[in-house]
Formats: C-alpha cells, sequence, structure tokens
C-alpha cells in the first residue's frame, strides 16, 4: 500500500514518541518488571509549605527556575507516592529553561510547571490549568516568599522572563548576579509551584476555588470640568487619573488606579500632583528614585488635558 510522506512521519512520529517513553525508564525499572506508568500518572496533594521551601533550594541545586520548580514538585511527589516518580531524575533535565529558555522568553518556572501538569492530566485540563497559571503569573506581585532577604516586589503584566526579571531590576536597582535578584526568581520558581499544585487540586477536587473578585463598580459621569488620562509606568503598566479643571487652571488630580510597587513609588503619588497644580504645568521635575512612576502621572495627566477642547 502507498503511503505519503505525511503520513509516514506521523506514523513514524508516533513510533518514536513509544520508543522514547520506553527507553526514558531507568533499567533499574525495567529490569525489576515494572510496566510503564499509565497516562495521565497519579496525582495527590502536596504539603505547600514544604514545597515553597523546596522548590526555593532547588533553584539553587538545579541551576534556575524550570529544574526547580519541576524538580522540586518531583522530588516531594516520589517521596510521597513512590514509583514512577522516583525513577526521574528531574531538575537537571529542566537547567535550560532558565533565564526564559536562554531567550528571555517563557518564564522557566512556567515550564517546569507545565511539564508537571502535562504529566497528571489530560490536554483539555492540562490547558485549562495552563491558562489559569499564566493569568495569574501576569498579575501576580513577586516575590511574596522572602526567605533572606527583605525586598519590594513588582508584577510584570507578561508570561516573559526579560519582562518579568527587567521589570524588577529596573525597580531595584539589582543587576543578574547579584544574590538579591537570584533569590527573587528562586521565589518566584516556589511560588509558581505551589500556584500550580492549588490549581491542580481545585481540578482533583482536594480544595475550592478561590472566590472570584467582583467587578470594579462603573465609574461615575464625569462633569463638564473633568477628564480621565491614562500613562503607562514601566513599572506596573498603567496609571489612571482623573484631571478637574477651574477654568484654564487645574484645580484637582486624583489617580484612580495604578499597579506600582507600594512604598518605592509612594512619593511620586504624594509629590507630582500638587506639584502640577502649583504650576499649572506638566513641566515639572520628577520625584529622585520614582521616575517611572513620576513619567507615568504626568503623562496621564498631559493625555487628560489633551481632552479639553480648545
Amino acid at each position: 500500500m502507498d503511503m505519503n510522506r505525511r503520513e509516514f512521519l506521523r506514523t513514524a512520529g508516533k513510533a518514536a514518541l513509544g520508543a522514547v517513553a520506553v527507553s526514558s525508564l531507568p533499567l533499574s525499572a525495567m529490569a525489576e518488571g515494572k510496566e510503564a506508568p499509565v497516562w495521565p500518572w497519579k496525582y495527590v496533594p502536596l504539603d505547600k509549605d514544604e514545597l515553597l521551601k523546596r522548590c526555593y533550594e532547588k533553584f539553587f541545586e538545579y541551576g534556575g527556575c524550570g529544574g526547580g520548580c519541576f524538580g522540586g514538585i518531583i522530588d516531594i511527589m516520589s517521596e510521597v507516592t513512590g514509583y514512577p516518580y522516583n525513577e526521574m531524575v528531574p531538575g537537571r533535565t529542566c537547567a535550560l529553561m532558565g533565564g526564559g529558555f536562554g531567550a528571555g522568553t517563557l518564564c522557566g518556572s512556567l515550564g517546569g510547571a507545565l511539564m508537571f501538569v502535562g504529566l497528571v492530566c489530560e490536554p483539555q485540563d492540562a490547558a485549562a490549568v495552563r491558562d489559569q497559571l499564566f493569568a495569574w503569573y501576569r498579575e501576580h506581585s513577586f516575590p511574596q516568599y522572602q526567605p533572606e532577604f527583605e525586598s519590594i516586589t513588582t508584577v510584570a503584566h507578561s508570561i516573559n522572563c526579560v519582562d518579568s526579571v527587567g521589570t524588577y531590576m529596573a525597580a531595584t536597582g539589582y543587576k543578574m548576579a547579584d544574590p538579591e535578584r537570584k533569590a527573587r526568581c528562586a521565589s518566584v520558581t516556589a511560588e509558581v509551584a505551589v500556584k500550580a499544585i492549588s490549581l491542580l487540586n481545585v481540578l482533583y477536587g482536594y480544595e475550592e476555588a478561590e472566590p472570584e473578585e467582583e467587578a470594579a463598580p462603573a465609574e461615575e459621569a464625569l462633569a463638564a470640568n473633568e477628564y480621565i488620562g491614562t500613562g503607562i509606568s514601566e513599572i506596573g503598566g498603567e496609571v489612571k487619573v482623573k484631571v478637574t479643571m477651574d477654568g484654564d487652571k487645574i484645580a484637582k488630580i486624583e489617580v484612580l488606579s495604578h499597579n506600582e510597587t507600594a512604598g518605592v513609588s509612594d512619593p511620586a503619588f504624594a509629590a507630582i500632583p500638587d506639584a502640577i497644580i502649583a504650576a499649572n504645568s506638566t513641566e515639572i521635575d520628577t520625584v529622585s528614585g520614582a521616575t517611572k512612576t513620576s513619567e507615568a502621572l504626568i503623562a496621564a495627566v498631559n493625555d487628560a488635558l489633551a481632552q479639553i477642547k480648545k
């Protein structure tokens, strides 16, 4: 029977995958006569406090976020359930995920977490967990887990390593080689692992889903002398303000929303609106130490003023 090239490649691919699956089992398992595990693999909930601590430590042992996340989960699963998890050597196989797979793309901790999700979920369920994990990561303020250094937190609004790490370094001044930056990424590794496990717990009925946040109330109607403007900060994204005019003078500036880093950005929110009102102009100096927030605030006010009919 004739077989076209596409059919051949598809058939060959299936055969190759089967061969890889069998060959990936250690010789000890084959020698003991153990059967290849049925996929999806058995899932059991893990102690989140232990997972947080373990994945943080594995970041350093396994050479980065991908190995730390996947390796930490597999290590504990092997202790809790035994075979087949105890036949894996997980950490080093994921070392190349670090640094966004060396290209600053998808955060390696997400890659490591999703490798585990793929082991224990059918594709449709895995995709749902992935989407929830990505949505959480974009808006999560890292790092919350701080066992070594006290640190500010930042929100990347992105799942890419270059944005996540870059936003943090821009806000703190740390360099890639600094121990504080490494500790931050170890915390990201640990927090991603715990979130992935939490989502799997919900999927398999071990815990309740977190209640959804109520939708923000609709903005009240603006008066004729009120204007909404937005600016974009490299640290936290959108900054929204409402500017109230009194004739041709700026009478009031209200910050409606932002995702800037608490503490670091506070001086800008305290000083910039007052300075603009006093000068009746946005041609003012930024606040030292909160330059990006200052620039975003000024841009938001300019956006609001641009809506005034001349």
